[in-house]
């Protein structure tokens, strides 16, 4: 079995030397994510992006927290739940609501337990949500804005879910504490 390459600053293609050197700037290493993208410049530029604007998104970090961690468990990304797992951890998002996301149990707080269940249903549904699935997650507190953007996270996490799970990306050091896998 051919198994993907996870490229270097010295060993990406030349597009990707810059992509790898600003994810180096950003997050004082290169995720093997991005050195796994590196081989294609446009789908290592484009998952930038949008990790750019899922962090500019009306949501909270706590918010952001749920729709990262809520598609990456449904997609079963034993690389994405444990980075996001420390990326929330940087963010102060409360243990609680991390724990219930990664073990699939309803959240704490019912706002966010109403965007975990609209985003499993976007997700899972492929947008078809029912008008009363809708209510709710406006009677909570949310916007036609969040809907939308709740889509845009999704973007960037089917990325790189599908792509960790092609390529078996291994985990980096930083990530490795928060081990996970839909099994366990």
């Amino acid at each position: 079995m051919t198994t993907f390459t996870i490229h270097t600053k010295d060993s990406a293609p030349e597009d990707s030397k810059p992509l790898l050197k600003k994810s180096e700037d950003e997050m004082g290493m290169i995720p093997n994510l991005h050195g796994i993208m590196a081989e294609s410049p446009a789908t290592l530029e484009a998952y930038q992006t949008l990790h750019r604007l899922a962090q500019e998104t009306a949501f909270s970090k706590a918010e952001l927290t749920v729709v990262w961690l809520s598609v990456s468990v449904e997609h079963g990304c034993g690389y994405c739940v444990p980075a996001h797992t420390a990326i929330a951890k940087k963010m102060d998002v409360d243990d609680e609501i991390i724990t219930a996301l990664r073990e699939e149990k309803k959240l704490p707080d019912e706002k966010l337990e109403t965007l975990r269940q609209t985003t499993r249903s976007i997700l899972l549904n492929r947008s078809n949500i029912s008008d009363s699935e809708r209510e709710n997650f406006y009677k909570a507190g949310f916007t036609h804005q969040h809907l939308l953007e709740i889509v845009c996270v999704m973007c960037q996490k089917i990325m790189s879910n599908y792509i960790n799970n092609l390529a078996k990306t291994p985990l980096d050091d930083p990530f490795k504490d928060f081990k996970w896998s839909k099994n366990d």
